[in-house]
């Protein structure tokens, strides 16, 4: 009697079938609940540090301005003739010289992590170094062209040259009116703004086309800009290159009193044609178009200075 009272108790204390499957599928829809939400996090984590580091870099911008009489970092000297052979195109990276520096090399020496171990003379495709260098959410995009954080070089430092002549170089700081409403630095997508989403291809740290992701992106086109103005890599043929809304739809900004933000490309005066192209200017509502108020450093919609002619 004993035995089968035991037997009763342990049949009645098990799972049934049933109630096994019950627990499994609200197991699975409290995964199913959570996942995005740890996911959202994730990415807001990683979101929290790029914006560290484009503080990081805002405060080598001033440091590098301090050094060299107000003249704010140019985003990439023009090449003189004879290339590499040639040494007035070298730069003192802080432990070595190097060929034509994109904006973060020049003045890495002042953010406190050199952008390469060893600076090179000959090669202009070099991957930077450090974590301060890498957007967490684009962490692959390290070659110093195909880069994750362009450079509002049009307004802040144009050192391309025409016929010997700099596009908008020495720029100094004392020409800025409004620090906290200039844009210094954001997260860039490169020339594939200028294409729609659907042409857009994947990120290739050696990569020269123009649709792939981050091509050319250590640039950052302002937003409104006229036939007359270069875009992009500077070429006849170049599309834009624009802001990227890679932290949930958001770009992260710096600006140039050192405060950062994450915002709406919208917010930042681009906007887009249905398809996600980055557009110039001359949308269909004349009332909502592409304006350059944080881009310009005079609070005002003015257009990038002209090549010289």
């Amino acid at each position: 009697m004993a035995r089968e009272q035991a037997m009763n108790h342990r049949k009645s204390s098990a799972f049934t079938l049933i109630e096994l499957l019950v627990v499994v599928a609200i197991i699975a829809l409290l995964i199913a609940i959570l996942l995005p939400s740890l996911a959202r996090a994730r990415e807001m984590s990683k979101g929290v540090a790029c914006l560290s580091n484009l503080r990081q870099l805002s405060t080598g911008w001033h440091l590098y301005a301090d050094d060299h009489k107000d003249m704010s970092v140019p985003g990439r000297f023009g090449a003189f003739p004879g290339g590499s052979s040639n040494r007035a195109n070298w730069y003192n990276v802080g432990n070595g010289q190097k060929i034509r520096p994109r904006w973060i090399a020049t003045m890495g020496k002042y953010v406190g992590q050199l952008p390469f171990s060893k600076p090179s003379t000959t090669d202009e495709r070099q991957d930077y170094e450090g974590a301060i260098y890498q957007c967490p959410t684009a962490s692959e995009r390290v070659d110093e062209r195909n880069h994750a954080y362009g450079y509002n070089h049009q307004f802040l430092g144009n050192a391309r040259m025409t016929d010997g002549k700099f596009h908008n170089f020495p720029v100094n700081r004392t020409r800025i009116k409004s620090f906290d409403r200039t844009v210094l630095a954001a997260d860039s997508m490169g020339t594939a703004a200028g294409l729609p989403k659907v042409g857009r291809a994947d990120y290739d740290n050696q990569g020269r086309k123009y649709e792939q992701l981050g091509n050319h992106a250590w640039s950052l086109d302002p937003p409104r800009l006229s036939e007359r103005n270069e875009r992009g890599s500077g070429d006849a043929d170049s599309p834009r290159t624009a802001v990227d809304p890679r932290h949930l739809n958001k770009t992260n900004v710096v600006f140039c009193d050192g405060h950062g933000q994450t915002a709406r490309p919208y917010d930042l005066g681009y906007r887009q044609s249905p398809d996600g192209t980055f557009v110039d200017m001359n949308l269909p509502s004349p009332e909502d178009q592409p304006h350059n108020e944080l881009f310009s450093g005079s609070n005002q919609d003015d257009l990038p200075p002209f090549p010289p002619t």
